[in-house]
């Protein structure tokens, strides 16, 4: 059995992955869908494309259905970082793809509490 796991002469296929919870609830419970989660994500997706960090070996931004934290919705997630984001508005959305996306440091003021959940 092989070690799933990278190692330092296996990069991964990307540096960092971003998952955007686009869930809607139709039943009037609280859910990203409704907090402009599908903008936000447009507005990364391009971003990320306009600084030339999307592809293989960098960047991808994905959707995602619930990620199980509403409560702090709209949220983002960044992995390999397992780093958890609220935002408000398409500022947020920039400030996470040039200081974390691309450099690497993750956005304080915008972090999900750890006891926020569903």
């Amino acid at each position: 059995m092989t070690d799933a796991t990278n190692d330092a002469a296996t990069p991964p296929y990307y540096r960092r992955h971003i998952f955007f919870c686009l869930n809607d609830r139709a039943n009037g419970e609280a859910c990203c869908a409704r907090h402009g989660a599908q903008q936000a994500f447009e507005h990364c997706k391009a971003q990320v494309r306009a600084l030339g960090l999307a592809g293989p070996g960098q960047v991808r931004v994905n959707k995602a259905g619930c990620l199980d934290r509403c409560a702090g919705g709209p949220v983002a997630v960044v992995y390999p970082d397992g780093v958890w984001y609220t935002y408000v508005d398409l500022a947020d959305i920039d400030e996470i793809v040039t200081s974390h996306l691309r450099d690497g440091v993750a956005v304080e003021r915008l972090r999900l509490p750890p006891d926020v959940g569903r």
